[in-house]
């Protein structure tokens, strides 16, 4: 059995799917932008707090079409030590209570990533 569908109802269910898409759409631009902005904060307290040397956004943030609005941050950070790496995860994850930032000590992560990162990252 075949349902059909009045036009006037498949116009209206047609425009409101669209509002739905560019709500989300929308959303998640926005969701981006402030990614983009706790990244840079984050990059400027380990530069300036941590003495770190270089920062890097990898990750979903790195790649647009990749990036959702449940993405977090990544970020590997050059120059942490041992004394100062649990400090730092620790300021740049309270950054944020919205969007989840995860920090990579580019000294002990895998060959594997290392190489992801210094392929697809983005400085900060």
């Amino acid at each position: 059995m075949t349902c059909q569908i009045p036009a006037e109802q498949m116009r209206e269910y047609k425009r409101t799917a669209r509002a739905r898409w560019q709500m989300e759409i929308e959303r998640r631009k926005a969701r981006r932008e402030r990614a983009w902005q706790l990244a840079r904060e984050a990059a400027a307290l380990l530069k300036d707090v941590y003495g770190v040397q270089r920062v890097v956004v990898f990750g979903s943030l790195a790649d647009p079409d990749r990036f959702t609005l449940w993405s977090d941050v990544d970020l590997a950070a050059w120059g942490l030590t041992s004394t100062n790496w649990l400090r730092a995860m620790a300021a740049v994850q309270s950054l944020s209570g919205e969007i989840e930032l995860n920090l990579v000590d580019v000294a002990c992560c895998s060959p594997e990533l290392l190489d992801a990162i210094e392929r697809e990252g983005v400085a900060v």
